[in-house]
């Protein structure tokens, strides 16, 4: 067991990096956004303002990423490309 803490402590992206600190705290974030759905109100505006403009960016983002996979020129070029191969 010491073993793995170890290595996971040692890790490129475990505790003593913002790559393991970054996803964490967003995932708080996320937790509170849902307590907050089930009061069925809104007391933190500003907890409320940052998780609003996350789901926006967020689905931009994903909006971006489907349009490239299933909805690009490009996309259909490489996978004629692979096939000739």
């Amino acid at each position: 067991i010491a073993n793995k803490l170890l290595a996971f402590w040692n890790h490129p992206a475990g505790p003593k990096t913002v790559h393991f600190w970054a996803p964490t705290f967003k995932w708080g974030i996320s937790i509170a956004n849902i307590v907050d759905f089930s009061n069925y109100n809104i007391k933190n505006w500003n907890l409320f303002s940052v998780n609003f403009a996350m789901a926006r960016t967020g689905l931009y983002q994903l909006s971006r990423k489907i349009k490239q996979d299933y909805f690009s020129e490009s996309t259909e070029i490489e996978a004629a490309a692979m096939q000739e191969s």
